[in-house]
């Protein structure tokens, strides 16, 4: 085992999944509009923390992140680890003095930024390389320690005379990473990797201990990647029929791992604490990163744009991070930021020259391309995209029905709504039993059929009828209201 860099086979492995690691670790670290005053910004850290044990029943979060996956690993092979956190630490502004001495202000204003307290979070990275076959048994078990410190940084003015100085403050970490492997019972090579990241802190809180101290002494957005230099790992969320057994006992607490890395390989593992799906990637048109990863790029770069002068010298002295948002927003090319407008991925495959299409019109992959001079089966115009609704003449949401209970139900059907079955959202339990009126039966392209009403009582059902904002519910979540006028 080592903690030495690792090979730039495992490096460039490890980079294609970093971005998204970089999303996972710095989601939330400081949001829109960038500034420590913000409400929002307030409140910080949310994602991946691990508490000191002593803080755990106080605050309801976790000390530790268990992660258990399948492996596949071939003889010889090693196993490289890279877990990786942020380290808070606590950054107070301090004036200076004419005697030479600094004293501790609430804000420092300078010419372009706006220095002000604020927790700052420094990245921290544990890389070991280890044998599988030294997993076996107790495996190994890895002490992860940060040291507490004190730094200062000078601040100066334009003509680079010193006007104050930041002092930054970190506690000390205590943590440990255990990493065990066991060979499942059967014909295939298969073993259950397990890897326990926790937080053994001996810190003890008093009774007007706050989150923000907490924190100081904490692993922040901790996160895990894993790689085999020979074998693979199994998806476990979408894992071969014979492991689905083996996948549903591995027990995955406070941590989500998935497959990572390019679309088809599978010798890289993500363990994020935010729930992804396998092989995640950043969207090629996104310009940087905006530290708001649930967010739309384009939102979150065109309100930074638009925030006032003094909003950004406040937020460039908020971090260096969020300083560097709002010089991207300020400098971001038009080409580039109507590249963030939108991209339709799916789209592309389905309508590549070539596609044919089956009698249905839905079309396929591969293939020559239909012939231009027919109509095409179904009723298809020739050259027309087939999520064009006009692509379809036997498609007439105005005229189609749906068979509900044996009635036909078309426009102009009056329903009672019945959304019981499903729950899927919280309005649900004031339609349930509520009359309505079908504006339209609706095909989708998997052979779906959705039913579009207006609420009866709405006062507001002209206003949506007009700008066409229906409610849909599926033929199984109505009842018929009026059996005669169905039929």
């Amino acid at each position: 085992m080592t903690t030495t860099t690792f090979t730039s086979a495992t490096e460039t492995r490890l980079a294609v999944a970093r971005q998204v690691a970089d999303a996972v670790l710095f989601e939330g670290y400081v949001l829109y509009p960038y500034r420590a005053s913000a409400a929002k910004n307030r409140l910080r850290w949310q994602f991946g923390v691990l508490v000191p044990p002593s803080w755990t029943s106080a605050a309801e979060e976790h000390d530790f992140q268990h992660t258990e996956l399948l492996m596949e690993p071939r003889k010889g092979a090693s196993l490289a680890v890279e877990v990786r956190f942020l380290h808070a630490g606590r950054r107070t502004v301090q004036r200076a003095l004419p005697d030479g001495g600094f004293e501790t202000v609430p804000e420092l204003r300078l010419d372009d930024r706006v220095l002000v307290p604020w927790d700052e979070g420094h990245e921290e990275q544990v890389r070991l390389t280890v044998a599988v076959d030294a997993l076996a048994g107790a495996g190994v078990d890895v002490p992860v320690t940060r040291p507490a410190g004190e730094e200062t940084e000078p601040v100066t003015d334009a003509t680079g005379r010193v006007v104050g100085r930041l002092l930054r403050r970190r506690e000390e970490i205590s943590a440990r990473l255990r990493l065990s492997a066991d060979e499942l019972d059967g014909p295939y090579t298969t073993r259950r990797l397990r890897v326990v990241l926790e937080n053994t802190s001996d810190w003890t809180p008093d009774e007007d201990t706050t989150r923000d101290t907490a924190l100081a002494r904490s692993l922040v957005a901790a996160h895990t990647l894993l790689s085999l230099d020979a074998g693979r790992f199994l998806s476990p969320t979408d894992p071969p029929e014979w492991a689905k057994g083996a996948v549903a006992q591995c027990r995955n607490l406070h941590t989500w791992p998935v497959l990572a890395g390019e679309p088809g390989s599978a010798d890289l593992v993500l363990s994020s604490p935010i729930i992804l799906e396998d092989h995640p990637a950043i969207a090629p048109e996104s310009p940087g990163a905006l530290y708001d990863a649930t967010e739309i790029d384009e939102i979150l770069a065109l309100r930074t744009a638009a925030l006032t002068d003094e909003e950004k010298r406040e937020a460039r002295g908020t971090d260096d991070r969020a300083a560097a948002v709002i010089d991207l927003a300020d400098s971001m090319p038009a080409e580039v930021l109507e590249r963030l407008h939108g991209a339709v991925r799916g789209l592309r495959e389905i309508t590549t020259p070539g596609a044919p299409r089956p009698a249905d019109g839905v079309p396929v992959f591969g293939g020559p391309p239909p012939d231009p001079g027919s109509a095409g089966p179904g009723g298809v115009r020739p050259g027309t995209p087939w999520w064009d609704p006009g692509a379809d003449d036997s498609v007439d949401p105005a005229t189609d029905h749906v068979l509900v209970d044996g009635h036909h139900v078309r426009a102009g059907s009056r329903v009672v709504l019945r959304p019981r079955l499903r729950h899927s959202d919280a309005q649900d339990l004031f339609l349930s039993g509520r009359r309505a009126l079908v504006e339209a039966v609706l095909h989708d392209v998997d052979g779906g059929v959705h039913i579009a009403v207006t609420v009866e009582d709405d006062p507001g059902a002209d206003i949506r009828r007009e700008q066409g904002r229906y409610l849909y519910f599926q033929p199984d979540e109505v009842d018929v209201a009026d059996t005669e006028e169905a039929l």
